[in-house]
């Protein structure tokens, strides 16, 4: 296949060369497209050396099969009739296509069927948050249909992108050398502090991406479950993590909870509380798997289980989602 990455240089960009890489994913040639910031720079693949072109509208995606785009929504919408001009599938992961009713939103775990129908030729990527969550709810919802959920997520620093973590961790140097803090990729310091606020509010009190929550969810799921999101920013370097409590309609025990979780494609149980286990950031950072721990009943509703997860969100909740998009398309031979 002939494989283009749009954003080569951001903090996905260079996570998606790095599992391309790590999967052996079938590549016959590549091209990383950028900014003109970051055209002329060059990467390293598979021992081979790249250089990022400048995305330009034009016929560079003649050849392309698969692009990955990863340069924000604005990019995304300007560039998609370059992109998919000739044949190429559009896998992008930002926001701008996922609630389009013409444009699939997919989580291979779950709903890997739905990047089959792509009248646009674009595939789109769930903002992480919901990716995570959705990859647990899948074999809770084969159990009994959730009704409701309710969730509050830690975001780490690596949401905003890689600007935003060297943004944290110069935070930390300035503060212990008593130096004044600079902010500028977060509404207010984020080191030692946790910020109730990721994306812009909307109209009814929630922030966009609790919002997206809500909206993906649903369209991933083919449900009409109600989710009610509490976006959170915390000052860890990488991995997000969720509180999610959700409301079936049957009530379900944390022992079959726990097989269900264990046996589901990626999904990690960690959930062994008494002795101290149970998912933290530090450790899912560079994992695959989201993992899953904290399995027990929700005491005010008897319909009700909430359990905790962690996962890196640059991988499973980016990069990773979209290769697997991609290598399903790959296996069932419904590539360009």
């Amino acid at each position: 296949m002939n494989v283009a990455i749009v954003g080569a240089s951001g903090a996905v960009g260079q996570e998606f060369l790095r599992i391309l890489a790590e999967r052996e994913f079938p590549i016959d040639n590549l091209v990383l497209f950028g900014s003109e910031r970051s055209a002329g720079k060059k990467y390293t693949f598979k021992g081979k050396e790249y250089e990022v072109k400048l995305l330009q509208h034009n016929d560079d995606f003649k050849d392309i099969d698969v692009a990955f785009t990863s340069a924000g929504g604005g990019t995304s919408k300007e560039y998609a009739e370059t992109i998919t001009k000739y044949g190429a599938v559009m896998i992008d992961n930002s926001s701008a296509f996922r609630m389009c009713d013409d444009v699939p939103l997919v989580v291979p775990e779950c709903n890997a069927e739905d990047a089959l129908k792509r009248p646009r030729g674009i595939i789109a990527n769930p903002n992480c948050t919901t990716i995570m969550m959705v990859v647990v709810l899948k074999p809770l919802e084969q159990l009994s249909h959730i009704k409701r959920i309710h969730i509050a997520s830690y975001q780490s620093a690596s949401g905003a992108g890689a600007a935003a973590m060297a943004e944290l961790q110069e935070q930390y140097r300035e503060l212990v050398n008593n130096e004044p803090v600079k902010v500028e990729k977060f509404p207010h310091q984020l080191a030692y502090n946790v910020i109730p606020q990721i994306d812009v509010f909307t109209d009814n009190g929630y922030t966009k991406e609790e919002m997206k929550m809500f909206n993906e969810t649903r369209k991933i799921m083919h449900s009409d479950v109600r989710c009610s999101a509490m976006c959170v920013r915390v000052s860890s370097l990488r991995s997000h993590s969720e509180s999610v409590w959700i409301e079936t309609e049957r009530p379900i025990s944390v022992e079959e909870a726990q097989k269900a979780i264990a046996a589901a494609p990626g999904c990690t149980l960690k959930d062994d509380p008494q002795n101290l286990v149970y998912p933290m950031p530090l450790e899912t950072a560079g994992k695959d798997d989201v993992f899953v721990g904290r399995v027990r009943k929700d005491l005010a509703d008897d319909c009700g289980l909430t359990f905790w997860l962690s996962g890196d969100q640059i991988r499973k909740g980016a990069a990773l989602n979209a290769v697997q998009i991609a290598e399903y398309l790959y296996k069932v031979g419904d590539q360009k």
